[in-house]
C-alpha cells in the first residue's frame, strides 16, 4: 500500500513538473494594486518601489472600476468645443441643474481622469522559464505605458493601435517579482490631434487603463519574432518572411518547417510542407511557398482562410507560430478596385470608436462579428476606422466574414498636431504604421491604410506623399492614400475625397438635394473629371434624426446620455414631449430618404469606386450628431429595417434615372433603368421586371425589359420605361424594379392636368392686409399663403427651412442650414385629402419646403395644433408650423407658411396643395377648433 502511495505521489510530481515545463504564458488578469498620480509624483517618488494602496481589476479602465474624479464644469476633456461658453447659451442654460452636471456635446462618464495612474502586480516566474525569452504583452493600453520590474525600468511604449510589448528576458528570473506599470492618457509632446477618435472624449472617451489581454509570454532562446505572408494570387504562391531571433548566439543549424492548411467548415486542404535549414543567428528568412493548384481565394463572398504553421527547431529549443492569412489581391484597377481581378464597389460606413457600455472598443471577436453582421445586413461590405486602428479581434472577425477594412494611424491632425512640420508626430506615424503592419498585416481584411483623417500642415502634401510611397514600395498587400478627406496627390493609390455627395460642409441650401427639384438623373462624373484612379467618397450622408429619448435607459454602462436629458427638458418646456416618438419616426423617414438619395447617386456613377457613410449608426459626439439609422449600440430605431435599407445599398442594386418625380396626368413618365452590379458572378440572360403600384399595393402597370447579360460595374443600362398614368385625382405611386432577385423602388406623384372648378368664396392673399381682416370680420374665409421671407425673425423668419434633414448638427456646424428635420403631417386631415402624403416628408414636399417660412406657434394667445408641423432642431425645440387653421374674428383662416402662388404655373405641387386646401375650405368640414386674434396673426409679419 505504501509503495502504491509513493507511486501516486511520484506520478503527481512528475505531472506537475511537466505542467510547469509546458507553461508558455502567465495570465495577469485580475486584481492589481493601484494609485492615481494626479500630481505627477510617481516617478520622482519611485512609486514603482512601494506598495500601492488601492485595488483595481484589469483588464479594464479606471472609470469601469469607479476610479477618477467626478465630472463637472472644470473636467479636462480631450476634444474641441465649438462654444466654450455653451453653458450660457439660451438653448442649454434653462435646463442645466446645479445638482447634476449635464453636457450637450457628447456622452460623459460619471468619473473622468486625465493624467498618470499606477498599476502594480506581483508575479512568480516558474523555474522552467530560466534562460528563456520573456515578453510582457499589454493589449489596448490608453495611452502611454512605462514599465518597471522590481524598480528597474523596462522601457516606454506609446502605440495607440497595437499591443505594448516589453522584452523582460533580462529582468525576470525564476522567483517572485513586482511589475509596476504607469499608464498616462495625457497628450504630451506627441499630439495626434484632440479630435482623433483614438484619444478623444467625443466618442470612446479618453480612458485610462489596459482593456485587452495582459500576460507574460515565454519563448525559446531562439524564437520566431514575426511572420509576414505576401500572397501572390496569380502564381499561386505566398512569400513567407520569418523573423527569427536568437539570444544564444550559438553555432549550429536551425530547421524551419512551414505548412499551410485551409480553415473553416469545408474539407481541410493541407498544402505540401516545405523545410529550410539556416545557420543559428537572428535574421529574416524568406520562403517562396507554393499553395498548390487548388487555391481557395479570399473575398467578401468566399472568405476562405488559411493557417500557416511555422516551426523552428534548433539546439536551443523549438518555437511554433501559427498565422492566419488569406490568398487575396486587392488592387486599384483603373478607377475602381479589384479583388483577385474581380471589380468591387466599397459600400462602407465609419466606425469612430463608439462604445457607450465600456467607453472603449471590444477586444473579443464575437463583438466585432456582431457589428460586421449588422453592417452586412444593411448591404455594406466595408468599414473605415476613422482616425484609429481597431484591435486584432476586429481583423479576425472581418477575415472570417469577408469584410474590407480601412485602418488608420490614429491621427486627425489640426494646427497643433500638423504633419510634415517636424513635430514628434511625423516620426511617430511611421513607427505606428510599422507596428500596425507587423501586428495586422497578414489579415486579408486589412485592405486599405491611411495616415488618418483630414490632415493639417503646410507641408502635408510632401510628407504624406513620401509616406504613401514608402508603404507602396514596402508592402503591396493593400492600397494606400494620403489622408481621409485630402490631399488628392499623385502618389495616392486612391483618393478618399469629400466632394462626390449630395450635401457638403458649408453648402447649406445650395446643395443638390435642397436647391434642385427632385430628380435622379445625376451622378458624379462631372466631379471626378479626368481622374485616373479609384475615388471613394469621404463621409457622405451626415443626415440627422430627432433623438430617441427612450434610448436613455440603454446607457447603463460607463457613458451616460446627459445630452439627451437636456434635449428632453427642452422638449418638455416647449410642451411637446408627447410628440417625441412622432418626431423620431417622421424625421427618421426623411433621414432614410436622404441616405437613399446619397447612396444611389454613388451607385449611378460609372467607374466610381465606393462610398463611406457618416454613418450607419449614431455619432454621439461633436455636439451630438444623430446621423445613424441605428443607435450607438447598433440597434434599430424603428423607421427602417435592414431589409428596406439593403434594397438601395447592396451588391446588386436596380436604379432609375428620373428627370423629375412629379408629373401631370397628361405628361409622359420616363425612367431610364440601370443596374449597379458587383456580385460574385456576372449575370446571364436576365429579364428585368418593373411595375407601378398605388399606395395600397395595387398594380397599375407592369412590364419586362429586354433580356440581357450583365457584367460587373455601375451605370449598366437596362432599358427605358415610357408610360402615362391617367389620373382624375392626385396619386402617389411607386415604381418597383426587380433584377435577378434584387428589388428597388421610387415614389412618384401624378396630379390631374385639369382640376374641378371650386366655388369662388375664398379670399386668397399673400399679406394679412385690410382686405383679409375685413373678410374675416364679415365671417368670410381667407387663405393666407405668405411669401418666403415675410415672417419676422422672432416669429420663425430666421429659421433656415430646406427639404433635407439637418446636416451633422447645428451646434457643431455653426448653425448651417437647414435648421429643421422635415415635417410631421396629419395625413388624415381633410385639408390634405387631395394632396396624397404620409405622416412624414417625401419628395412631393420638396417644393413646399423650398418656398416656405416656419411659423412659430408659441407666441399665440391660444395653443394651436397645426395641420402640417415643422420638426425643429432638438437643440431649440420650437413649436413650428407650415400650415395651420384658426377662427379669427367672425371668419375662418388657413395660414400657409408656403408660398403657393409665386411662379405657380411651373410648380405642380404648389398647384395641387393649393387646390387641396381651397377645396377643404369650401367644404362643411372646414371648422377650426381654435380661435386666435387679429393681433396673433399680424404679429407674425415684418412691417
Amino acid at each position: 500500500m505504501r509503495i502504491t502511495n509513493f507511486l501516486i505521489i511520484g506520478l503527481l510530481a512528475f505531472m506537475w513538473a511537466c505542467g510547469q515545463n509546458n507553461i508558455h504564458q502567465i495570465d495577469l488578469a485580475g486584481d492589481w494594486t493601484f494609485q492615481m498620480d494626479s500630481l505627477d509624483q510617481g516617478i520622482s517618488n519611485q512609486w514603482y518601489s512601494k506598495e500601492l494602496p488601492e485595488t483595481i481589476q484589469l483588464p479594464g479602465s479606471m472609470v469601469e472600476n469607479g476610479k477618477g474624479k467626478p465630472v463637472g464644469p472644470h473636467t479636462h476633456w480631450v476634444g474641441n468645443l465649438r462654444n466654450k461658453k455653451w453653458f450660457e447659451h439660451e438653448n442649454y442654460k434653462p435646463y442645466l441643474s446645479a445638482d447634476e452636471f449635464l453636457f450637450p456635446y457628447w456622452l460623459i462618464p460619471e468619473k473622468h481622469y486625465y493624467g498618470a495612474a499606477w498599476y502594480q502586480k506581483n508575479v512568480d516566474i516558474p523555474s522552467t522559464w530560466k534562460g528563456q525569452n520573456i515578453e510582457l504583452y499589454l493589449e489596448r493600453c490608453h495611452w502611454e505605458t512605462q514599465v518597471w520590474i522590481d524598480g528597474q525600468k523596462a522601457g516606454m511604449r506609446n502605440s495607440l493601435g497595437t499591443a505594448h510589448r516589453y522584452d523582460l528576458s533580462d529582468l525576470l528570473t525564476p522567483g517572485k517579482h513586482k511589475i509596476s506599470i504607469c499608464v498616462d492618457n495625457r497628450t504630451k509632446d506627441l499630439d495626434v490631434g484632440p479630435d482623433s477618435h483614438s484619444v478623444s472624449d467625443h466618442t470612446q472617451s479618453n480612458w485610462n487603463g489596459i482593456v485587452g489581454d495582459i500576460k507574460l509570454l515565454k519563448k525559446a532562446p531562439l524564437f520566431i519574432a514575426n511572420v509576414q505572408i505576401f500572397p501572390d494570387v496569380a502564381n499561386k504562391t505566398a512569400r513567407v518572411e520569418i523573423e527569427v531571433k536568437d539570444r544564444t548566439a550559438a553555432n549550429g543549424k536551425t530547421r524551419i518547417h512551414v505548412q499551410a492548411a485551409s480553415m473553416g467548415s469545408e474539407q481541410v486542404i493541407r498544402v505540401k510542407a516545405m523545410e529550410k535549414v539556416i545557420d543559428n543567428h537572428s535574421k529574416t528568412i524568406v520562403i517562396d511557398y507554393p499553395m498548390g493548384d487548388h487555391v481557395r481565394l479570399w473575398d467578401e463572398f468566399n472568405p476562405n482562410l488559411y493557417q500557416l504553421r511555422v516551426e523552428v527547431k534548433s539546439g536551443a529549443g523549438t518555437d511554433v507560430r501559427e498565422v492566419q492569412f488569406g490568398m487575396r489581391e486587392f488592387k486599384a484597377k483603373g478607377t475602381q478596385f479589384a479583388v483577385n481581378g474581380r471589380p468591387i464597389f466599397l459600400r462602407g460606413t465609419l466606425e469612430c470608436a463608439i462604445f457607450p457600455k465600456t467607453g472603449y472598443p471590444p477586444t473579443d471577436v464575437d463583438s466585432w462579428k456582431r457589428i460586421i453582421n449588422i453592417c452586412r445586413a444593411h448591404g455594406l461590405n466595408h468599414i473605415r476606422f476613422h482616425s484609429w486602428c481597431p484591435p486584432e479581434a476586429a481583423f479576425l472577425a472581418a477575415d472570417e466574414l469577408g469584410f474590407y477594412l480601412q485602418a488608420e494611424c490614429s491621427s486627425w491632425a489640426n494646427s497643433t498636431s500638423s504633419v510634415g512640420d517636424g513635430k514628434p508626430i511625423d516620426k511617430w506615424l511611421y513607427n505606428e504604421s510599422e507596428r500596425m503592419i507587423r501586428e495586422y498585416g497578414n489579415h486579408p481584411s486589412f485592405c486599405l491604410m491611411v495616415y488618418g483623417n483630414e490632415p493639417a500642415g503646410k507641408n502635408q502634401g510632401k510628407y504624406l506623399g513620401d509616406f504613401v510611397n514608402y508603404w507602396k514600395a514596402k508592402d503591396n498587400r493593400r492600397v494606400y492614400t494620403s489622408g481621409a478627406g485630402w490631399p488628392a496627390i499623385p502618389e495616392n493609390d486612391y483618393h478618399n475625397v469629400p466632394w462626390p455627395r449630395i450635401q457638403g460642409w458649408g453648402e447649406q441650401l445650395r446643395s443638390i438635394i435642397n436647391a434642385q427639384a427632385p430628380r435622379t438623373n445625376y451622378d458624379w462624373l462631372d466631379k471626378l473629371g479626368d481622374n485616373d484612379r479609384p475615388v471613394v467618397s469621404h463621409e457622405i450622408g451626415q443626415w440627422c434624426v430627432y433623438p430617441n429619448l427612450k434610448e436613455v435607459e440603454k446607457y447603463d454602462g460607463v457613458l451616460k446620455a446627459k445630452n439627451f436629458e437636456i434635449f428632453k427638458r427642452s422638449l418638455e418646456a416647449h410642451q411637446m414631449d408627447h410628440l417625441a416618438d412622432s418626431f423620431l419616426l417622421a424625421s427618421g423617414k426623411l433621414q432614410a430618404l436622404c441616405y437613399k438619395a446619397d447612396i444611389e447617386a454613388a451607385l449611378r456613377t460609372p467607374g466610381f469606386a465606393g462610398f463611406q457613410l457618416l454613418d450607419l449608426h449614431d455619432f454621439p459626439g461633436q455636439g451630438t450628431a444623430l446621423v445613424g439609422v441605428l443607435d450607438p449600440f447598433w440597434e434599430e430605431k424603428g423607421y427602417i429595417s435592414p431589409e428596406e435599407y439593403s434594397r438601395f445599398c447592396n451588391e446588386t442594386v436596380p436604379l432609375a434615372r428620373f428627370a423629375k418625380r412629379i408629373f401631370k396626368s397628361n405628361e409622359e413618365i420616363v425612367a431610364d433603368i440601370e443596374l449597379a452590379h458587383f456580385g460574385p458572378k456576372e449575370l446571364q440572360s436576365i429579364n428585368p421586371k418593373w411595375k407601378i403600384v398605388d399606395q395600397h399595393g395595387k398594380v397599375i402597370q407592369k412590364g419586362v425589359l429586354a433580356s440581357t447579360t450583365i457584367k460587373w460595374g455601375n451605370g449598366i443600362k437596362l432599358g427605358t420605361i415610357n408610360t402615362t398614368i391617367p389620373a382624375k385625382s392626385a396619386k402617389q405611386l411607386t415604381l418597383e424594379v426587380e433584377v435577378a432577385g434584387f428589388s428597388n423602388s421610387w415614389d412618384i406623384w401624378v396630379y390631374p392636368s385639369e382640376q374641378q372648378k371650386l366655388k369662388e368664396d375664398i379670399l386668397v392673399v399673400q399679406k394679412f392686409n385690410k382686405q383679409a381682416m375685413s373678410t374675416l370680420e364679415k365671417g368670410g374665409k381667407v387663405l393666407l399663403t405668405v411669401k418666403k421671407g415675410s415672417i419676422k425673425p422672432e416669429a420663425g423668419g430666421d429659421i433656415g427651412i430646406g427639404f433635407s434633414s439637418i446636416f451633422w448638427n447645428t451646434a457643431w456646424t455653426g448653425g448651417q442650414k437647414p435648421h429643421t428635420l422635415g415635417v410631421l403631417v396629419n395625413p388624415e386631415h381633410p385639408a390634405l385629402a387631395d394632396f396624397p402624403t404620409e405622416y412624414h416628408s417625401n419628395w412631393q414636399w420638396w417644393d413646399a419646403m423650398s418656398h416656405s417660412n416656419a411659423i412659430m406657434l408659441e407666441g399665440f394667445s391660444k395653443p394651436v395644433q397645426p395641420i402640417v408641423r415643422v420638426i425643429d432642431d432638438w437643440v431649440s425645440n420650437r413649436q413650428l408650423a407650415l400650415v395651420f387653421e384658426a377662427k379669427v374674428g367672425n371668419g375662418k383662416l388657413v395660414v400657409s407658411g408656403i408660398d403657393l402662388l409665386s411662379n405657380n404655373e411651373n410648380r405642380p405641387e404648389a398647384q395641387q396643395l393649393l387646390y387641396s386646401l381651397t377645396k377643404y375650405m369650401t367644404s362643411n368640414q372646414f371648422n377650426p377648433a381654435v380661435e386666435l386674434t387679429t393681433k396673433d396673426i399680424t404679429g407674425l409679419f415684418n412691417n
